[in-house]
């Protein structure tokens, strides 16, 4: 069993950055590989990156590559999702989410956290 716990969203202007912070409790977490999610409104629930479980390989969506960085600390349980340039488009609740696979799936994830607000203003 794995808990998820996001934190870091918040307003911010388009330009800005942000830096969401994803804390897994459970001994665990190292054999995951963990992804970032998010759903802007109305809309579905869509990848944004992947981490492998040693931290090696990443993996992004289009829509973020260049822009936001995936890292992982497993001594602290913590997965992170560094953003800037950050876009109005990018308004959502993100998500993490852990899974025994690297996936851009999210049918391929176990645990998910409960979401953190980011919301960019024009």
């Amino acid at each position: 069993q794995v808990q998820l716990v996001e934190s870091g969203g918040g307003l911010v202007q388009a330009g800005g950055s942000l830096r969401l912070s994803c804390a897994a409790s459970g001994r665990t977490f190292s054999t995951y590989a963990m992804g970032w999610f998010r759903q802007g409104p109305g809309k579905e629930r869509e990848f944004v990156a992947v981490i492998s479980r040693s931290g090696d390989h990443t993996y992004y969506a289009d829509s973020v590559k260049g822009r936001f960085t995936i890292s992982r600390d497993n001594h602290k349980n913590t997965v992170y999702l560094q953003m800037i340039s950050l876009k109005p488009e990018d308004t959502a609740v993100y998500y993490c989410a852990a899974s025994p696979i690297g996936s851009r799936r999210r049918y391929d994830y176990e645990y998910w956290g409960q979401g953190t607000q980011v919301t960019v203003s024009s």
